[in-house]
């Protein structure tokens, strides 16, 4: 009989356990549960979220970096051809210039050299008069001559 009495307490003393545990503890412990569980599929929804939203942001960042590389292509092709025009001016003006140097220097020469057969005209003048002089033993007065120096230096 002690065993029955024994065993009839410790289950009215279980049921009373069981009882208090089901209003007291079982009800936080399930809505710490249910808590937990909430927080997990938030933060699993936000990792989709976040990785749709990393998907776009590459996209968008593919797109701008497509839209940069062909800018800067057109950029330097750009930068190409007026590197191009302007070595083609540069040219150009070289040519120009060396041009206008030697018409200068022709110039000059022909300058120099109309100089230099007019004195040769002067010189042979007076060698000629010199010359004269000597043949005829007499002395030519160059005045009264002019006529004769102007059509010898016109033959040379």
């Amino acid at each position: 009989m002690n065993i029955n009495i024994t065993l009839f307490g410790q289950m009215v003393t279980f049921v009373i356990f069981v009882a208090f545990c089901m209003k007291f503890v079982w009800p936080p412990i399930v809505q710490a549960m249910a808590d937990r569980q909430k927080q997990i599929e938030d933060g699993l929804a936000q990792a989709d979220r976040a990785g749709r939203d990393l998907e776009l942001a590459q996209e968008k960042a593919a797109e701008y970096l497509r839209n940069a590389k062909a800018e800067a292509a057109g950029i330097i092709d750009a930068s190409n051809k007026r590197a191009s025009q302007i070595v083609e001016e540069a040219k150009n003006q070289a040519r120009e210039e060396g041009n206008r140097i030697v018409t200068a220097a022709q110039a000059e020469i022909d300058r120099e050299f109309n100089r230099a057969k007019e004195e040769l005209r002067g010189k042979l003048a007076q060698l000629s008069i010199a010359g004269a002089e000597k043949i005829l033993q007499s002395s030519v007065d160059q005045k009264a001559h002019s006529d004769m120096l102007s059509k010898l230096a016109a033959q040379l």
